[in-house]
């Protein structure tokens, strides 16, 4: 299964212009910042879940599977599958996630 869909939307990501994608596809959409290095692990939801880098770039670990995501990409997280995010950008990356 990819994960990854590259260039999902233009860039300079407009964070409305995803909210109104992913409203209509009944996914929530909210923003997380992290600085260089910060790393969330070993998650699973109950829900699907979206992802979209604004700025920066983030190492994806999903169900053993590792993708790199930049802005534009949108990420297809499945509920139920461990995941993991990992900013591995040199600044602090900026990006949205959402759950339907």
């Amino acid at each position: 299964m990819s994960y990854l869909t590259r260039q999902k939307f233009l860039t300079p990501l407009d964070r409305d212009q995803v909210a109104r994608n992913w409203r209509k596809r009944g996914y929530s959409c909210n923003l997380f910042t992290d600085p260089p290095g910060r790393e969330w692990n070993d998650f699973v939801h109950t829900t699907n879940e979206l992802v979209s880098i604004m700025v920066g770039k983030l190492r994806l670990t999903i169900g053993g599977e590792e993708l790199v995501a930049e802005p534009g990409d949108e990420v297809f997280i499945p509920q139920g599958i461990l995941h993991s995010v990992k900013n591995i950008a040199s600044s602090t990356t900026h990006w949205l996630y959402g759950y339907g």
